[in-house]
């Protein structure tokens, strides 16, 4: 990680005016060589300080929301499977609130496209998805800006028992419903006419 901070460091200090370009670049590229966003952001703030870092890292990172977004929209098949996946890892109809995803982006171990994804399986349009992208984007760039080195610094002790304590949080900002297909629904319905066991209701 040091190479990768001095590499990242070199090449922007040495691209003079274009440096801002260059760096919200490195946000398109970072799922590419497999850096972490929080990186990324704490790397704005030394480069370029508090307010111009947070700006750019903010335009970078909802930039690759958005193409996230157009990559699955022309890969459907790979939507699909993210969707499999991400039913996997976090259940089958369980969706996670608006509330929860705008905590969830500031735990630096969480996957920053899988959140993406549970923005779009939330959105109703293109443009619903931008704004919750951008709104979610925003502490995730002024949190790592302004106190990433400070935090990079916590022990590892430290900084599980501030998990735990967001942790109650993130649970009573769940969202209580789920979601139900229409044909899984009739057919459930169906299944309950004839005669079959009763259905245990999941708030």
């Amino acid at each position: 990680m040091e190479q990768l901070t001095s590499w990242v460091f070199t090449i922007v200090e040495s691209s003079g005016m274009f440096a801002p370009v260059l760096f919200i670049g490195m946000h398109l590229l970072r799922p590419l060589f497999f850096m972490p966003v929080a990186f990324i952001c704490i790397s704005g703030g030394i480069l370029f300080g508090m307010v111009s870092g947070t700006i750019y890292s903010v335009i970078g990172i909802t930039l690759s929301s958005l193409f996230f977004y157009r990559f699955l929209v022309y890969m459907p098949k790979t939507f699909k499977r993210l969707i499999r996946l991400k039913a996997k890892i976090l259940g089958e109809k369980r969706q996670i609130s608006k509330g929860q995803i705008f905590l969830l982006r500031l735990m630096p171990f969480i996957h920053f496209h899988l959140l993406s994804l549970c923005i779009l399986e939330i959105s109703r349009n293109y443009k619903e998805y931008f704004k919750l992208s951008f709104l979610s984007n925003v502490p995730l760039a002024v949190v790592y800006t302004t106190f990433g080195q400070w935090i990079a610094s916590l022990s590892p002790i430290i900084m599980a028992a501030a998990v735990i304590v967001i942790l109650p949080m993130i649970y009573l900002l769940r969202q209580k419903e789920i979601v139900v297909s229409w044909e899984e629904f009739f057919r459930k319905d169906h299944q309950v006419s004839q005669g079959s066991p009763s259905m245990n209701r999941v708030s």
